[in-house]
């Protein structure tokens, strides 16, 4: 069995652009030849759980799917303050004590006033994850994919070095920081970037891969999702806009002005997908298109969008 050419597949887009969808299809594509893949979620958003239907608690892992291709996609969902507990028992030992302090509210103190913390207590749990494989252990994942927060605030949460500069020069936090930004920064990591075709999201996805440049931690791909199409070339879009062209003599005035308007609506939105796909691929990144899926996502839509992804993605991604 050929392992995947990364093993850790971080998700960011804009809320509302189907990140956790992409995230969800990307471990299908991924899991297949008997691969294990890993699906995590973080900040409780129970979103996995939603699309799966399979509940995820504390550090349990259930498997949520076999997919097609005959691979296992499995679950985590990673929260901060069991994050924080399992850390207090592995680098001071404080096993009752440290649910003692869960009681009297002092994790939640701590990860409010430094924000930073909570950061790297999520981030090394994937850290965790992915590292698995090379400590040879039972539970390993061939790949490790992470639904992670949206681009207005993926670089905070990705630079964890930066979150840590104000807490620990030295010690174990900063021991953490330094392990996970190597896995980060490595050639095994890489970030997709998913948007819709539209002003906002876009905007905002090219605002991400500028924030994530200081960072050094590779991006991949931008994948567009929910994708109208086309067959009709520019000018014949433009005809339509322009509402030429249409020669219905069997309708009424009425009706024939209506069909207009809706040619024209249409044809308006496919002229500003792709005008907003040239300003992507300004990037110089690949681009994934990946179509509107207009009866919703359920398991068997799930895998229409992993087939989508698989035969898309650029060989070194789904290698």
């Amino acid at each position: 069995m050929k392992r995947p050419r990364h093993t850790l597949h971080i998700v960011t887009g804009k809320g509302g652009t189907g990140k956790t969808t992409i995230a969800a299809a990307l471990a299908h594509a991924l899991a297949t030849d008997g691969r294990r893949i890993l699906l995590c979620e973080v900040e409780g958003r129970r979103s996995i759980t939603d699309l799966f239907g399979v509940e995820l608690h504390g550090a349990e892992e259930p498997r949520l799917a076999r997919t097609p291709a005959g691979g296992v996609v499995h679950g985590l969902s990673i929260d901060a303050e069991d994050a924080l507990l399992e850390y207090l028992r592995t680098f001071y030992r404080l096993g009752i004590a440290g649910r003692a302090l869960d009681k009297f509210g002092a994790i939640d103190f701590a990860t409010s006033i430094a924000p930073g913390l909570r950061d790297v207590l999520l981030t090394g749990k994937v850290y965790e994850a992915v590292r698995r494989q090379a400590k040879g252990r039972k539970d390993a994942y061939d790949a490790v994919v992470l639904d992670a927060p949206p681009t207005g605030r993926i670089s905070a949460f990705l630079n964890v070095h930066e979150a840590v500069s104000g807490l620990a020069r030295v010690g174990p936090i900063r021991d953490q920081a330094d392990s996970i930004m190597r896995v980060l920064r490595s050639d095994d990591t890489v970030v997709h970037l998913v948007t819709l075709l539209e002003d906002m999201p876009v905007t905002e996805t090219i605002e991400a891969v500028d924030q994530l440049s200081p960072t050094r931690i590779k991006v991949g791909t931008v994948i567009a999702n929910s994708i109208t199409g086309s067959p009709l070339d520019h000018d014949q879009l433009q005809a339509a806009v322009d509402r030429r062209g249409l020669d219905l003599p069997q309708l009424s005035e009425a009706d024939r002005a209506a069909l207009e308007a809706e040619f024209a609506g249409v044809a308006g939105r496919e002229l500003g997908e792709r005008a907003c796909a040239e300003r992507l691929l300004e990037l110089g990144l690949p681009l994934v298109s990946v179509p509107r899926e207009t009866l919703g996502i359920d398991t068997t839509t799930l895998a229409q969008v992993a087939s989508s992804l698989a035969e898309q993605l650029p060989a070194e991604v789904n290698a």
